[in-house]
């Protein structure tokens, strides 16, 4: 049905200037996730038979996992060490859920055209996981969780969770996988763009499973509530914000606002005790609008340190990263 280029991936560690916060301070035991690696990258026969991403002069799969999982391990503050288990690359499309699958001419021509895609756009997950026989996978441990790579309107969720008692995890869960024994989550990025918004699917799959993390406590208890505070919200309580706003922002993407707010994000530094008082901020912290700079920065401030209260482990990666704690 398709080519697939199998090998092994070896993550080399990227070099670039980082902020004020580039101390790598270990709290835990590393933890070595296994990714099933999957880059949808068919070859277009009008182009000389050169493969989608070459003809589109869009960004290199590999080097964008490098970065990701590079700029994942020094948010983690060393403890998320990603590990491409298996890579794949496919020499196709991925079908659609009404059984839909692009040709690659026709798929070029859609893009040059900025018309004429297909409707419904998502893709047949239960397809995918069937054909790289993932649930097997998981279950004996090869893999943790997938990484989908693919183009622009491949119809993949940022994130999606699957797996017994799966739950919102930024797309409805799929509920066809219980029998895996253990809750796993499927990554989409799209190679057209780069690694701040690669970090940005992973933050929102953050948000979710945080807040379901904490969805039965209430008030004082709720500090997942407290951490995504932001000044338009809660006038002169500003904490760390959530990934679309930052402590300063009035509207969503806002990451570049030089108003000045008062904040009490630093305290997340000191987490479990959290007594500091608040200072002024604005984007200067996070990097003056970047994106990748500000995701960073908030993951940054994920409390990381040993031990737990009230039932909540005080290392909240861990939850990102094993979504069956939850």
């Amino acid at each position: 049905m398709f080519k697939a280029i199998r090998s092994i991936f070896n993550p080399r560690p990227v070099r670039r200037n980082r902020s004020q916060l580039d101390k790598i301070e270990v709290a835990e035991e590393q933890v070595h996730p296994r990714v099933l690696l999957i880059i949808y990258n068919p070859t277009v026969p009008s182009q000389r038979g050169r493969r989608l991403v070459d003809v589109m002069g869009w960004n290199k799969p590999d080097e964008l996992v490098r970065q990701f999982i590079e700029d994942l391990r020094f948010a983690s503050y060393g403890y998320c060490h990603y590990e491409i288990a298996d890579r794949l690359e496919v020499d196709a499309f991925p079908m659609k859920i009404d059984g839909f699958t692009y040709s690659a001419n026709a798929y070029h021509s859609a893009w040059l055209a900025r018309q004429g895609f297909h409707q419904p756009d998502w893709a047949d997950y239960d397809r995918i996981l069937g054909d790289f026989d993932v649930a097997r996978r998981i279950t004996n441990r090869s893999i943790d969780e997938v990484w989908l790579f693919a183009f622009p309107y491949a119809g993949f969720y940022e994130s999606r969770m699957a797996g017994p008692g799966s739950f919102w995890c930024n797309a409805p869960p799929l509920d066809r996988c219980d029998q895996v024994g253990r809750r796993f989550v499927i990554m989409g990025f799209n190679y057209e763009r780069g690694v701040g918004e690669m970090l940005e699917s992973y933050a929102h799959r953050g948000e979710s499973i945080m807040a379901h993390s904490f969805r039965d406590r209430r008030g004082a208890d709720n500090l997942w509530e407290r951490f995504t505070r932001y000044d338009l919200t809660h006038p002169g309580r500003a904490e760390v914000g959530n990934v679309h706003f930052a402590p300063n922002s009035q509207k969503d993407y806002d990451w570049g606002n030089l108003e000045k707010v008062s904040s009490h994000c630093d305290n997340w530094f000191d987490y479990p005790n959290m007594q500091g008082s608040p200072r002024m901020v604005n984007c200067k912290e996070w990097g003056n609008g970047d994106t990748r700079q500000h995701h960073l920065w908030w993951f940054r401030h994920f409390p990381h340190e040993i031990g737990e209260r009230n039932g909540i482990f005080h290392n909240w990666w861990r939850y990102l990263l094993n979504p069956s704690l939850v």
